[in-house]
């Protein structure tokens, strides 16, 4: 997912090779999505908006905590200092819509049965 997004950027910078770039670190930050799911169990039967803002929220919080625990090493692989959106250069609050949709993408791989549009609200 994060190499599809550097991708796109370089298509935005109007680099050809459209190079997509991460860091392993990014792999366990990642796989702790899948602690989502017993949360996810608990809210198949929310509409569709609390569902996107709760997974929207842990995923802030995710991202928050993984990034302190890593700068604290100086091994945090992002810094969103340059943006106006940023809180204290871990998460970007721009990026909601992202994490909204990004959590609603984790509810469908890890639940096949999750609710549809009929549960929009």
């Amino acid at each position: 997912m994060e190499i599809f997004w550097t991708g796109l950027q370089a298509m935005r910078l109007k680099d050809p090779k459209l190079m997509g770039s991460s860091s392993l670190w990014m792999f366990p930050i990642y796989g702790c999505a899948a602690f989502l799911f017993p949360v996810m169990r608990l809210l198949q039967k929310m509409c569709i908006w609390k569902r996107g803002l709760v997974y929207m929220s842990c995923i802030y919080a995710g991202e928050f905590l993984s990034g302190s625990l890593l700068r604290s090493r100086g091994l945090c692989p992002w810094d969103y200092s340059h943006s106006p959106l940023h809180y204290q250069g871990l998460v970007r609050l721009d990026f909601a819509p992202l994490w909204f949709a990004a959590g609603l993408l984790f509810e469908r791989v890890l639940l096949p049965s999750a609710p549809t549009s009929e549960h929009i609200k």
